[in-house]
């Protein structure tokens, strides 16, 4: 059998020890002991997280370069090692997986680590020397992984925040014009799944397109508080370390370097240390998006279901053949994954929630699960989302023969009576037309329950759609 190729290694040392490193890495043997010890999910960190830690590195080789701290030479090569991964470079050097030691010290040395030892390399040293710049010393001075994952959560939220209130805004107006194609299909109402009055297939999806507007505003009234930030912090909150300066010079550079004008300087630096309840609530505003968009999911797969042994009210676009066995079937597809990537979300917000609970006295140390739940959750639902909107929503088509069969054969018509005949009445009407299989209006008709020319007019479906008495009608007749 050929041997495996000799991997080349390269020796470096830390308080614990040396080991081996790969010697074309940019990391170094701390990212090696996370690689050793933390071999759970095969995943790599997600992009938003990788690149809002980069974010703040940058910012505090500014800052201290604007304070005479760290010196023009050692700034410069970091800020330009942290451009070239923000340019897209080196993504493949940050390794370390997203269920790791408490608080997220690994990710952060993994960051340390690759900056450094690029940033010596345009100095021109060696890759794991550390010299003239080394990954805690300069790359991570004045800071903890205590104040900058925490940061780092906010920063990478805001930055998927635009694409994700755009998905949300997109799918609402969508579902807006729908709203408008089919405002004049009168169809059958249901509640519990059984017969009710009519509405109209319009109102059904314009009503869906205010609940996802509604659920859009809630998710950007919970990232505000995600703006103030903790940088500054340091070990423990207290600023230990930390020149007085720098946090607001880091938000300032914050801002330029990520472009959210909104972030602000955490007033209380202990508290944003301590507690991981922004992120829950900004996490639990993602449940409730889900919540509603898969209810959403499920009502267009009921009111799809047929074609001839369910409802068969509108029809979706056809994206995949929907059986291997049966010729011609074609299946919900966009809201059954749709469906699914919200069942995860909510999966993800328990996490999330279990985690924040979980800190303790001056730090919380599970948030690399809460990061990568948060970051995961808003990837799935802006992506599940567009999908919707684009190979779903828009090309709806509304069955207006079934609409108008399913409503003239509900039970519920009887309603409409009740202001002329009363509860007890209607309510037996009812149950003789479904015992008898004959249509309300055919019964009230037959019965002479109404003179013939108020039977239709009682029975309007489009004025049932709106509020408003039957015939103006301001009380229900008691008895009969």
């Amino acid at each position: 059998m050929p041997s495996s190729p000799v991997l080349e290694t390269r020796l470096e040392s830390d308080p614990l020890g040396t080991l081996e490193v790969p010697a074309d890495a940019l990391y170094g043997i701390q990212t090696v002991r996370a690689l050793h010890n933390f071999p759970i999910s095969g995943l790599r960190p997600l992009e938003p997280f990788v690149v809002a830690q980069v974010w703040i590195k940058q910012a505090a080789a500014r800052t201290h370069r604007a304070t005479g701290r760290l010196d023009a030479q050692r700034a410069t090569a970091i800020i330009t090692a942290a451009d070239e991964v923000l340019a897209g470079h080196h993504r493949d050097q940050f390794v370390v997986d997203p269920y790791q030691a408490g608080a997220g010290t690994s990710h952060n040395m993994n960051v340390n680590e690759v900056l450094a030892n690029r940033a010596n390399e345009l100095l021109g040293a060696a890759r794991g020397q550390y010299a003239p710049v080394h990954p805690n010393d300069h790359v991570n001075m004045a800071q903890s992984t205590n104040d900058t994952i925490p940061t780092n959560i906010r920063l990478a939220v805001l930055r998927q925040l635009p694409a994700l209130l755009r998905a949300v805004q997109e799918l609402s107006e969508a579902l807006q014009d729908r709203g408008r194609a089919f405002d004049g299909i009168v169809k059958a109402g249901r509640t519990h799944l059984q017969d009710a009055m009519p509405i109209r297939l319009g109102q059904e999806f314009t009503a869906y397109a205010g609940t996802l507007e509604r659920c859009r505003r809630r998710v950007a009234e919970a990232a505000d508080y995600l703006n103030d930030l903790g940088i500054g912090g340091s070990a423990v909150g207290t600023g230990v370390t930390v020149e007085p300066q720098y946090p607001a010079l880091m938000v300032q550079h914050l801002r330029e370097i990520s472009g959210i004008p909104t972030l602000r300087v955490g007033e209380d630096r202990i508290q944003l240390m301590q507690s991981m309840g922004d992120a829950a609530a900004f996490s639990g505003a993602l449940r409730g998006l889900a919540i509603d968009l898969s209810k959403v999911a499920s009502d267009l797969r009921l009111m799809v279901s047929g074609p001839r042994t369910g409802l068969d009210e509108i029809s979706l676009p056809a994206v995949q053949p929907g059986s291997s066995i049966m010729p011609g079937k074609i299946n919900p597809s966009i809201p059954e994954m749709v469906n699914q990537v919200c069942f995860q979300v909510i999966g993800c917000d328990t996490t999330v929630t279990m985690a924040a609970e979980h800190g303790q006295l001056e730090l919380n140390v599970m948030m690399p699960v809460i990061a990568h739940n948060v970051l995961l959750s808003m990837q799935l639902l802006t992506n599940a989302m567009d999908v919707l909107t684009q190979k779903c929503i828009t090309g709806i088509q509304a069955n207006p023969a079934m609409c108008a069969y399913w409503v003239e054969r509900s039970a519920a018509l009887a309603t409409a009576l009740m202001p002329q005949i009363g509860y007890a009445a209607a309510a037996e009407l009812s149950k003789r037309s479904v015992r008898e299989g004959v249509l309300i209006r055919d019964l009230v008709k037959r019965e002479a329950i109404l003179p013939l020319d108020q039977v239709d007019r009682v029975l309007d479906l489009r004025r049932l759609t709106e509020i408003g008495v039957p015939e103006g009608h301001h009380g229900a007749v008691t008895g009969g």
